[in-house]
């Protein structure tokens, strides 16, 4: 397959035409939770997993561990409402 020769010119280009800027600032993308410190001690063979696939993924295993835990709770807040509404009414805690 023969390639067709590449021509040049010397007019302008245009690149297209200026766009009101529609995108938020960096700092409104960020999405900040209320957060609490905590120490927790973690096994060893743990630590390193969470360091290692931190790394690989270019984050913070902090993060990692964190988004774990919620993700673990709101599963636990979904099954217990299932329960509730499965229950019926007279259910109470």
């Amino acid at each position: 397959m023969s390639k067709k020769p590449i021509k040049y010119t010397d007019h302008p280009i245009y690149a297209g035409k200026v766009v009101k800027d529609f995108l938020p600032r960096p700092e409104d993308l960020v999405l900040k939770d209320d957060t609490v410190k905590v120490t927790l001690a973690l096994n060893e063979s743990s630590y390193i997993f969470f360091k290692q696939l931190a790394k690989k993924h270019h984050t913070q295993y902090q993060k990692m561990i964190r988004n774990l835990l919620d993700d673990y709770v709101k599963s636990c807040q979904m099954m217990e409402m299932q329960e509730k509404h499965t229950k019926g009414p007279e259910y109470k805690d």
